[in-house]
């Protein structure tokens, strides 16, 4: 699938516009759908228990369900999946391997940390996603390697997300690392800096999660 999976959370809202391009699959998970107006998009679907939505947006849903059914997804309340996941799972089954996931971050904190145990289920689901706001981007990094162009500015900081993760390499930044071990209980990777060079990540056994502030 060449497309993207672009998928609208709930959480904090940080950026203005949204593009959404041809072959995309938009999904807007339970309040996520609020943002859509602001975003200027139509969700292809929209996924959730409903339970953060409003009266107004609760009514257009059911409408909606009558009429285009295949374009709504209801959840029960009760489940195992988070309604993310269950967006993640949905985006997987219709063949999507690159997800991007908008209002993922933010409020509560437990719903964060959960979409980033979500960009390592999509890792070990072969796909690849980041949670993306105005002003960082976070993904995982899974026995990997990534680059990142000399234009780029801020910080990156490195977290295994595992009890420990192996040689761990860092080239091109203010902190090197070479063939290190990281746990999950020293932030050793914490606030590294770009300093206008290409800049190398890697890891060749174990998962970490990187978070990249502009």
């Amino acid at each position: 699938m060449a497309g993207k999976c672009i998928i609208i959370g709930a959480g904090d809202l940080t950026v203005g516009q949204l593009e959404v391009e041809e072959g995309d699959l938009c999904i807007a998970v339970d309040g996520g759908l609020s943002y859509c107006p602001v975003l200027g998009v139509e969700p292809d679907i929209i996924l959730g228990d409903f339970d953060s939505v409003n009266d107004r947006e609760r009514e257009a849903i059911g409408v909606l369900a009558e009429q285009i059914p295949e374009r709504v997804v209801a959840l029960p309340v009760e489940k195992d999946d988070t309604d993310m996941l269950a967006a993640i799972k949905y985006g997987l089954e219709h063949g999507f391997k690159d997800f991007r996931i908008y209002a993922g971050m933010g409020g509560r904190f437990d719903h964060s940390l959960a979409n980033v145990q979500c960009l390592l289920y999509l890792k070990n689901h072969d796909a690849t996603g980041y949670l993306v706001d105005g002003g960082s981007m976070i993904l995982v990094l899974k026995d990997e390697s990534v680059e990142f162009q000399e234009d780029m500015e801020g910080l990156l900081s490195l977290f295994a997300l595992g009890k420990e993760a192996k040689g761990v390499t860092i080239r091109g930044m203010k902190y090197p690392l070479n063939n290190a071990a990281i746990t999950n209980d020293f932030p050793i990777g914490i606030s590294n800096e770009f300093i206008g060079e290409k800049a190398y990540i890697a890891v060749e056994d174990g998962e970490v999660v990187c978070i990249v502030q502009y």
